[in-house]
């Protein structure tokens, strides 16, 4: 079958509108596989592993947009790429009597001058001009886009925290503020925990698994992931921690992020301190004493964080959280067992597919108890990074919504067809005994990942059994009953596909760890 190409060198289109052109070619007569995708290193990995990297194709570069189909015959092939060409210049017109959208911030800001936030969610080379924007018009920023220089983030939040606004990001994914949902986050109800949190499917772990038990929150305020970083300096953070001491509303704090550099920890917890509000510290598995020294409650995971945040509201002591743990493993480490039994001998490594950061590096936390040398494009150790993220090494777990993934490709929490490819080309290998997914619900999220996910995970479960072999899929669904994707429908969608099903995100990465290290 013909593969043909186009490339559009420096075009760049919103990689939603890519993603839904994609999946349009692949429905033409004819048409096997088609791609829409900016020519990065990552995404031509994807279309080797799919067999369609074409000489042309290798030779482009990062900034380059690519069209390539797979078809029966020529003509197929050539409709498909005319067909393509006609939705990247097709432009929504407005209907007779519609409100003209503003084109500019300072436009929407003279249309609706009752806004005080502004959610930005454009190419990175644009955003911070944005951001700017939107701050010296007196508006609260949530900056969704990601490959912002840390030089920028500094300046944007500087200035953000002298005029007394939130700068939320860059890569800012989730916040919930006074009760509305922005990004990928989740219907939760109002209580009185306030977050501010470093990790935007942190966020969502946590605020989600406060539901579940009960507790809802005042604001899940998110900073973007480099927040705590040295350069950066913690600035976000801070901001977010003085104002939830200053709410009246807030009765416990919650703080969530990766380990920060030392001199930000010390800086963040000198704050913590002129505080008597209870405040649960979640440095996903950082030293607790120094926490435990500013007089806050360690956690060391997100699991932890979010019942020991419950249990300051609900009168429950911390020792009883760590009494439910320690049964849960007792059962997890049973369940594990009957499910090794399942296995052959030759199957021995387990493969992580993430589409949280944050999510992927709870679980790394975790398989530091049972396993050793678990790689990773997450690993802060340089000797357990994954020389190429694109190709797995032994038991590993890769974040498919970093940075190398997401340039010129919806993240992975909207299209889910970069984690499938992956799962299929892992679950060929004959010594993968384990694939760990994370499945994250939410406004803005796939309106149904256990769907998708679901049918993938039949086909190589399916290629398996047909070798010989059984595959052990383990995953959790972080969200609630009032998403929209719905929490039940999705964690039955999943069982059905003969998927094991945990009730967060650290049961599954326990459950995977003690199947392979069993």
């Amino acid at each position: 079958m013909p593969i043909r190409c186009i490339i559009k060198p420096s075009e760049y289109h919103d990689s939603v509108t890519l993603m839904e052109i994609a999946r349009e070619l692949t429905q033409l007569p004819g048409v096997s596989d088609a791609a829409v995708v900016m020519a990065t290193e990552a995404n031509k990995s994807i279309l080797r592993e799919a067999g369609l990297l074409l000489p042309e194709i290798e030779a482009a570069g990062a900034n380059d947009l690519v069209i390539v189909v797979l078809a029966e015959n020529e003509v197929a092939a050539e409709w498909a790429l005319e067909s393509a060409g006609k939705h990247l210049v097709r432009r929504p017109q407005a209907s007779e009597g519609t409100t003209v959208a503003p084109r500019t911030i300072q436009g929407a800001v003279r249309q609706n001058p009752e806004s005080n936030l502004a959610v930005i969610s454009v190419a990175g080379q644009y955003a911070a001009a944005e951001a700017w924007e939107a701050l010296r018009n007196g508006l609260h920023v949530l900056l969704f886009s990601d490959n912002v220089s840390i030089e920028d983030e500094v300046a944007l939040k500087k200035y953000a925290a002298e005029h007394g606004l939130l700068m939320m990001g860059p890569d800012c994914g989730s916040a919930i503020i006074n009760g509305v949902a922005l990004g990928f986050a989740n219907v939760v109800p109002r209580g009185p925990v306030g977050i501010v949190s470093a990790a935007g499917t942190g966020l969502q772990e946590v605020s989600t698994l406060l539901s579940r038990l009960g507790v809802g929150i005042t604001q899940a305020i998110g900073t973007g992931g480099r927040d705590l970083k040295e350069a950066v300096g913690g600035i976000m953070m801070l901001e977010g921690l003085k104002a939830l001491q200053d709410d009246s509303e807030t009765g416990v704090i919650l703080l969530v992020s990766k380990p920060p550099s030392p001199t930000v920890a010390k800086r963040v917890l000198d704050q913590v301190k002129l505080s008597h509000k209870p405040t649960v510290v979640c440095f996903l598995g950082a030293d607790p004493v120094p926490i435990t020294d500013a007089g806050a409650i360690p956690a060391r995971t997100l699991q932890e964080a979010g019942h020991l945040a419950a249990a300051e509201v609900q009168g429950h002591t911390n020792a009883s959280v760590g009494e439910m743990i320690k049964r849960e493993r007792v059962d997890l480490e049973a369940r594990a067992v009957e499910l090794r039994k399942r296995l052959g001998t030759g199957q021995k490594y387990m493969r992580g597919l993430f589409s949280g950061g944050t999510l992927a590096s709870e679980a790394l936390v975790i398989w530091k108890d049972t396993l050793a040398g678990v790689r990773s494009n997450l690993a802060a150790d340089p000797g357990l990074r994954l020389k190429d993220a694109t190709r797995s090494e032994g038991n590993c777990a890769v974040d498919l919504g970093g940075d190398e993934f997401t340039v010129g490709r919806p993240h992975p929490m909207i299209d889910n067809d970069l984690r499938i490819h992956r799962l299929i080309h892992e679950a060929a290998d004959p010594e993968v005994a384990v694939i760990v997914l994370d499945v994250v619900l939410g406004y803005g999220a796939h309106p149904d990942p256990a769907g998708e996910l679901g049918a993938a995970i039949r086909q190589a479960r399916g290629k398996a059994a047909s070798e010989g072999r059984e595959l052990i899929f383990v995953t959790s669904v972080t969200g609630t009953k009032g998403d929209p994707q719905g929490l039940d429908r999705q964690v039955r969608a999943l069982e059905d596909a003969g998927v094991a099903v945990c009730e967060c995100n650290a049961a599954a990465a326990r459950l995977s760890g003690f199947i392979v290290a069993s």
